[in-house]
């Protein structure tokens, strides 16, 4: 069992329950509030030392040092946390490579597609299949080994993790729950999630995730590049979209009993497998900024249109990473979460557009505003550079007929995995038979409207 106080469990575990009608509170209970911020905790009084690598660490701990940039990254940039736990990590013992399964990893050798790809929902399998098993690979794009790019996962899970740790040294990720809570223990502590809260886990960063409602689906963005940050706010101010202190980091928590543990790495896209006779979750105290931390997407502060028009969907981005171009992105993440339609003399759905960036869309509750029908929670739509899309036949007909009285858009989650670069597919997306392949008709019954008279 985890020894974290009894306080903190109850307070982690009354988070997760009263997430729902809370929105937010758990920042005073079981977790810490901040994105970036220096933060620490201990397990036990003490453990956590007055300098960063003391001779003999209180309870006979060893400290262990963990980077997610370069020592000599910009002050603001660098990230670094410093552990103290009961065994360093070189003891997890010699990896061995093993089937990766339908995990892919750019560079893909497919072509990207010009066309408009849309899938159903994926459904969760029937087999025993914890949350590594069940993670299948739709698109990915750049190269982990350059830092650049990024892969879109789905997982679909029927089975908690136990034993069994995962570590990505090829990208942080992203995880987005669609169907079922999740309780992601990671060597800094515990997280719980609900569907329209995210998890963000560092690159390197061992965790594991349990079922605690039992099935679950989901989606994963998988970030080679830097890591993501929250996006400069420009003429919007000092404050919104999402808030520095909505990001709630975890308090320590560890696992000291002598068991038998299966780490498993990703690392240059394929997996490795280790045995230890121990748990990697045996951090006792930390320190530092590179920290898993979660998000509740009720808490993005909407900024929107109020008089006529559209801006441009940029002011919902919760999440960037930067590339070495200014002002675009490796990949953002963007969520259009319920929020309040005002705009006079507009159409207000978005505009048929070709935009210069990939767009991988999924649905986290609710529909797209965009899409009539096809478009499902648990399913995944995406458009490469320069494919034309934009709201189907019937959602058009209906948009331009519309009363534009205030109308609030509500229940509804959807998001984006927006990137600079293509997406090429995996067979697996390919040959799915979730891949729609009436997906363009959608737009075959727009009428002509044009007269040749203003």
């Amino acid at each position: 069992m985890l020894e974290a106080s009894h306080a903190e469990e109850k307070a982690v575990a009354g988070a997760a329950a009263s997430a729902a009608e809370a929105r937010g509170a758990t920042r005073a209970s079981g977790y810490q509030s901040g994105f970036g911020n220096e933060l620490a905790s201990e397990a036990l009084p003490g453990a956590l030392p007055g300098q960063t690598s003391p001779q003999r660490p209180a309870y006979g701990l060893y400290t262990e040092g963990l980077t997610g940039t370069s020592f000599t990254a910009p002050r603001h940039e660098n990230r670094r946390t410093w552990v103290y736990r009961v065994r360093p990590s070189v003891l997890s013992g010699a990896f061995r490579q093993i089937a990766s399964g339908s995990i892919r990893t750019a560079p893909l050798p497919a072509a990207w597609s010009p066309n408009p790809l849309r899938w159903a929902p994926f459904p969760i399998p029937d087999a025993p299949t914890d949350f590594v098993q069940g993670m299948m690979t739709l698109a990915a794009n750049g190269d982990p080994a350059l830092r650049l790019g990024m892969a879109v996962h789905m997982y679909l899970a029927n089975r908690s993790m136990e034993q069994r740790a995962f570590m990505n040294l090829d990208g942080e990720m992203l995880i987005v729950p669609q169907q079922g809570a999740l309780v992601v223990t990671t060597e800094l502590g515990v997280l719980w999630a609900k569907p329209t809260e995210i998890v963000v886990i560092p690159k390197g960063l061992r965790f594991k995730i349990g079922l605690p409602e039992g099935a679950s689906r989901g989606y994963v963005c998988e970030n080679y590049g830097a890591p993501l940050r929250l996006p400069d706010l420009g003429p919007i101010g000092s404050h919104g979209l999402a808030n520095v202190r909505d990001f709630l980091a975890p308090v320590a928590a560890f696992e000291a009993g002598e068991q038998r543990y299966e780490t498993v790495c990703k690392a240059s896209g394929c997996l490795w497998a280790a045995q230890a006779q121990h748990s990697p979750f045996d951090v006792v105290a930390w320190q530092g900024n590179l920290v898993p931390w979660k998000y509740d997407l009720n808490r993005f502060m909407v900024i929107s249109s109020v008089r006529f028009d559209h801006a441009d969907p940029s002011i919902y981005t919760v999440l960037s990473s930067p590339s070495d171009t200014p002002g675009t992105a490796n990949v953002d993440f963007v969520a259009f979460t319920p929020r309040w339609m005002v705009a006079e003399h507009t159409f207000r759905p978005p505009y048929f557009h070709r935009n210069v960036m990939s767009e991988f869309m999924g649905i986290i509750s609710g529909r797209h505003e965009a899409k009539a029908e096809g478009f499902e929670p648990g399913g995944a739509s995406l458009h490469n550079p320069g494919v034309a899309h934009g709201p189907d036949a019937a959602t058009t007909r209906q948009a331009m007929a519309a009363e534009l009285l205030p109308q609030k858009f509500d229940q509804s989650y959807v998001f984006m995995f927006e990137t600079s670069y293509p997406l090429r597919l995996t067979d697996f997306a390919l040959t799915s038979p979730q891949l729609h392949q009436d997906y363009a008709h959608c737009w075959q019954g727009i009428d002509k409207h044009f007269t040749g008279k203003p």
